[in-house]
């Protein structure tokens, strides 16, 4: 099996429930239309991840969002080839040579839930799957190599086609006792399978040094992915380093990375912002240090004044996901945000705040950027 992780900007999308915590389909296909903002948005729909409140919902919605996820996407793809006769998207050059791709959640909080979501995935045909092993309840982390051999391979060693899989590392969704992340070891072993194609992961250089080490035991340079789930943190990583220091601090890098760069970034606020965060991806890897400057501005803003949550807070324990999801509905993508039993939810007063600063922050980010890097809404012309 060769698979190319595909390079770029990860959404990892929101999901639109009701009262009753089902999903809402017409809402969540404008969702994925949004995000992908005809071909200037996301390379990847990440769908049923933690931005997703995947573990949330019930596992019978998790399967029904990555049916849903799968064939709009797969709407959209064919749509760009009858508008434009061929499988790229339009002024895409950054793109391989087809359309965006959608890779589902098959997280579970117990092993028969993932092996049940994974056979999902197979059976919808997804690009790719995306599991988190530190997530499973019922999983000793002992287990883990054992699990991947002897209850996945074999799913996916018979699928019709073959189904790539990414690991997830994200402590937010750990279950209780376990280590902060997947441990070196483990996605070292883990990358001898032939299917496990790179990772997704917020930790620091070190941590992301060490995993591509790791898989590069068994795997050859491009064949094993490194995703950076901290999106803020491009701007500091692929930022020209200048002088004496800069120079040491490049080769520390490169030494901690094995002279091997991350891929994409995973972006949450890409749900709001998929233009901004596409451009903000190309400027990063281009190292184009004015645009960084502007575009790390421009997104840093964006979190100043929409993310309620104390500085070192998570996803779940503030209210990113609750503002992503009003922030939509703001902008006329969604009919309604209300978030999944246990997401923190953003009070009146919150909501007040919020629909104050973000009004002011589009008004000052429409001074700046009048191109095709500033996010359509539903009424506006791509």
């Amino acid at each position: 099996m060769h698979f190319t992780p595909r390079k770029g900007l990860n959404v990892p999308t929101i999901t639109v429930v009701d009262d009753a915590g089902r999903v809402i389909e017409s809402d969540q296909r404008r969702v994925f239309r949004h995000v992908i903002q005809h071909g200037f948005g996301a390379d990847v729909i990440f769908a049923n991840g933690t931005t997703g409140e995947w573990n949330r919902l019930a596992n019978s919605e998790r399967q029904r969002l990555m049916a849903i996820a799968v064939d709009e996407v797969r709407q959209i793809n064919a749509q760009f080839i009858t508008e434009n006769g061929t499988t790229s998207i339009p002024h895409s050059a950054f793109r391989a040579p087809h359309s965006v791709e959608v890779w589902v959640g098959v997280n579970g909080l117990a092993r028969r839930e993932v092996l049940d979501n994974l056979d999902a995935a197979i059976q919808l045909g997804a690009d790719a799957a995306v599991i988190a092993p530190l997530a499973m309840t019922d999983l000793d982390e002992n287990e883990i190599v054992r699990f991947f051999h002897r209850e996945m391979t074999e799913r996916i060693e018979t699928a019709r086609q073959p189904l790539p899989v990414f690991l997830y590392d994200n402590a937010d969704i750990n279950a209780p006792g376990r280590t902060a992340h997947i441990r070196t070891r483990i996605v070292k072993e883990l990358s001898r399978l032939p299917w496990i194609c790179g990772i997704k992961v917020s930790a620091s250089r070190q941590v992301l040094g060490n995993y591509t080490k790791a898989a590069l035991h068994f795997k050859q340079p491009g064949e094993f992915g490194i995703y950076i789930g901290n999106a803020m943190l491009i701007f500091d990583w692929f930022r020209p380093r200048r002088g004496f220091t800069g120079r040491l601090q490049t080769g520390w890098n490169e030494w901690l990375m094995n002279h091997t760069l991350p891929i994409g970034v995973v972006s949450g606020p890409g749900n709001v912002l998929p233009r901004e965060w596409q451009k903000a991806w190309r400027v990063c890897w281009a190292g184009d240090e004015e645009l960084m400057n502007q575009y790390r501005d421009l997104c840093a803003g964006f979190e100043a004044r929409t993310f309620f949550g104390r500085a070192g807070t998570s996803q779940y324990t503030g209210r990113m996901i609750a503002c992503l999801k009003y922030a939509l509905e703001l902008d006329g993508v969604i009919s309604g945000s209300l978030v999944a039993k246990g997401t923190p939810a953003l009070s009146d007063e919150d909501r007040l705040q919020f629909r104050n600063g973000y009004a002011a922050w589009r008004d000052e980010w429409k001074r700046v950027n009048t191109g095709q890097w500033r996010t359509c809404r539903p009424t506006e012309k791509p």
